[in-house]
């Protein structure tokens, strides 16, 4: 373990230092450039002990960089990629690093989960203080299918373990088929779900054609000097289709980065799947970033889960 620092006051010792050799406090105040004889408090290290224990996998120290990561290989999953037989080293190891900022930590780290632990692990990460920073597939003609989620955090070190904890939990509670696979037996040829009712609680209205109701809502931001938006591309949308008792809603949401965190929660809060997060786009000013989503579940549900998301971006019509 490496225990944390004490805070020392070093100029005194200096100043001491500087009067043998014949200086005055004087000059050693200026070498200090302190009136007090005091420095900042260094700021304490990594318990790396505690880290193991709480997050319950074992780490690697880098003192070069002051970062402290925890490994947790997917040995568990038998997975191919066109046939290639893939192992924990080629990218199936679930990670979290810790690195001291100032008097706070934080974390990093990147989530190997199979499609139906996504939504679970994403829960607990959202329900522990971690933020959830992207989510995508790093492979492709992978059997079973890998996501990968990105967490991050700052804050205390012993909060932020323990949440990277329950999520290394949370994956080994969910794997072997034991995650949240919705399923619904819906097409768009037999949809007779009230428009109506949803334009109620979105306050946008949409249009219905071919069984399926949409709601678009643009946005905009600038690319290279010139104002780009909803046509382009940088919109939130929501589709449905079904009836009101049972509807699956899926699109997108165009939001600013501070506005990620409290989207997910909106949408998982209703029971709403994530399924990607990335960008669209490059050098836009003010980034955007999109999130994809699915839902299955009663009509009123799911657009009450889409306006809690709307609720907390800064959407135009």
């Amino acid at each position: 373990m490496i225990r944390e620092s004490r805070s020392i006051s070093l100029v005194p010792v200096v100043a001491g230092l500087l009067l043998s050799c014949g200086s005055s406090p004087a000059h050693a105040e200026r070498a200090g450039e302190m009136t007090d004889y005091r420095i900042a408090a260094v700021a304490p290290r990594l318990d790396t002990d505690t880290i193991e224990r709480l997050t319950g996998h074992k780490g690697t120290l880098n003192r070069k960089e002051g970062v402290f990561k925890v490994n947790a290989p997917r040995n568990d999953l038998r997975v191919t990629t066109a046939g290639v037989r893939m192992t924990p080293p080629m990218g199936l190891t679930s990670w979290a690093a810790f690195q001291r900022m100032g008097h706070h930590t934080m974390v990093m780290g990147d989530m190997v989960v199979t499609e139906d632990q996504v939504n679970p692990v994403m829960s607990v990460a959202l329900d522990n203080g971690l933020e959830v920073t992207a989510l995508h597939n790093h492979f492709f003609w992978d059997s079973p299918k890998v996501m990968f989620m990105h967490v991050g955090g700052m804050g205390d070190e012993k909060a932020l373990a323990s949440a990277v904890g329950k999520v290394f939990a949370k994956i080994d509670e969910t794997r072997g088929g034991n995650g949240e696979i919705p399923n619904a037996d819906l097409d768009p040829a037999r949809t007779t779900l009230d428009p109506g009712k949803i334009e109620a609680v979105l306050g946008r209205k949409g249009e219905l054609a071919n069984g399926v109701y949409k709601v678009t809502i643009g946005r905009t931001t600038t690319m290279h000097g010139v104002e780009v938006g909803n046509t382009m591309g940088v919109n939130t949308w929501a589709a449905f289709v079904g009836s009101d008792d049972q509807a699956v809603v899926d699109g997108d949401f165009a939001m600013l980065e501070n506005e990620l965190q409290g989207v997910l929660k909106a949408l998982r809060g209703a029971g709403i799947n994530v399924v990607a997060i990335h960008n669209h786009m490059t050098q836009e000013r003010p980034r955007v970033i999109f999130l994809h989503y699915w839902g299955v579940g009663p009509t009123a549900r799911l657009a009450g889960g889409v306006k809690a998301a709307l609720d907390v971006t800064q959407t135009s019509r």
